[in-house]
């Protein structure tokens, strides 16, 4: 349960598992190409008035390309997370904080899902450490060994 209801709250902390599936509205608009679901375990629990805690763990893959080489690459993601929600009109200038609208009535961490599964996303993908990647003149993948053409050191 993804959306947790406050009077549940009141009872303890709540599990969120979730399952959310790269078509889901979650991740609409988010520059990722998610390889199947996205898999969420964490709890949820009170810490203020109008304040909560979210720890969590986020799992899925991603489709993307090699940034050296052009390669279609996919790869795991992973992400522990600790997030603060609050509705505490002060909390808001802080980046780290999700804000909530008052009256409080549920906690809603799709938003904090989409934020913290885009971070955990590599800026920078390789298909290994030590791609060559293409040759700047021709576009032959080095990895395959010499393409044969003259790169000069002096632009032309």
């Amino acid at each position: 349960m993804l959306p947790v209801d406050l009077r549940d709250l009141h009872r303890g902390p709540v599990d969120t598992i979730g399952r959310l599936d790269p078509g889901d509205p979650t991740f609409t608009g988010l520059m990722l190409e998610l390889d199947g679901p996205v898999e969420v375990q964490g709890r949820l629990q009170q810490t203020g008035h109008d304040e909560f805690l979210w720890r969590a763990s986020l799992n899925g893959r991603v489709r993307t390309s090699c940034r050296r080489c052009l390669k279609d690459l996919r790869y795991p993601v992973h992400a522990d997370v600790d997030v603060l929600f609050s509705a505490d009109p002060d909390a808001s200038d802080d980046p780290s904080v999700y804000p909530l609208a008052s009256p409080v009535m549920r906690v809603d961490v799709r938003d904090a899902i989409r934020e913290e599964l885009a971070l955990a996303v590599s800026g920078f993908p390789l298909c290994r450490e030590d791609c060559a990647g293409l040759c700047p003149r021709c576009g032959a993948d080095l990895n395959a060994g010499p393409c044969g053409c003259t790169v000069s050191a002096e632009p032309d």
